[in-house]
């Protein structure tokens, strides 16, 4: 049997969103009626398998974060919390502001709204039973590896090719030992799940979904508002 263990997503929300292009933080941003980070919280918040949420945000948006959860109502929210000058430093932040109690830490994008909560189920409970777990969604197209003079090296086959996504879920020690050994080598990761297999860990993959796009540009809120459709007609 598979005995729960205390989960804790941290939701990085510390970006500027400079390739939004907005003077509003890409995050803050509205789709309909309320904000990305709004509709993000949420999928965490209906989710069983998380029992605390920890937010990450920029010094002068802990207020604004403040004032959508109370008026969402999101009851996981323990905390607020400064983040750092990468988003590698802002998770670090949200893991260390973590209960004590929590053995898993589910990290998740806070501008992929779209993320199915059946998802974020598969990959805290993968994480329970393997130690390391991302979510991905296969290549469509051909990958090629280039070099910096933009010459193709290789091309990779395209079945073994993933596009990772968030969440990514680990048990905490693990993560937080991948955490203090990048910090003492002043490796910046792209993801937690580098950090993780640079500490030579084995990090597992679950299929996810096309939807769950990360909001980045103006072109994202053009299809993030179709989406938002598709859910609100289900």
């Amino acid at each position: 049997m598979n005995i729960k263990k205390y989960c804790t997503a941290v939701i990085p929300a510390a970006g500027t969103g400079i390739r939004m292009g907005t003077k509003i933080k890409k995050q803050f941003l509205k789709l309909g009626e309320k904000e990305i980070i709004a509709f993000t919280i949420e999928k965490f918040e209906q989710c069983k398998e998380v029992d605390e949420i920890v937010l990450v945000t920029a010094s002068d948006t802990i207020e604004l974060l403040w004032s959508i959860v109370k008026r969402e109502g999101f009851q996981k929210v323990s905390t607020i919390v400064e983040g750092g000058k990468e988003r590698q430093h802002s998770v670090y932040a949200g893991i260390c502001a973590a209960n004590n109690k929590t053995e898993i830490i589910v990290v998740h994008d806070s501008v992929r709204p779209f993320v199915e909560i059946e998802d974020i189920k598969k990959t805290i409970i993968t994480a329970q039973q393997k130690g390391a777990c991302v979510l991905g969604v296969k290549a469509k197209d051909t990958v090629k590896i280039c070099n910096t003079e933009n010459e193709i090296v290789t091309t990779p086959q395209r079945n073994l090719v993933w596009y990772i996504q968030t969440p990514q879920a680990f048990q905490k020690d693990l993560l937080l030992k991948a955490f203090e050994k990048a910090e003492k080598e002043n490796f910046i990761g792209t993801d937690e799940s580098m950090l993780v297999e640079r500490d030579g860990n084995v990090v597992f993959v679950i299929e996810g979904h096309y939807e769950n796009i990360k909001i980045t540009t103006p072109d994202d809120i053009v299809i993030a508002k179709a989406f938002l459709k598709k859910e609100k007609e289900k």
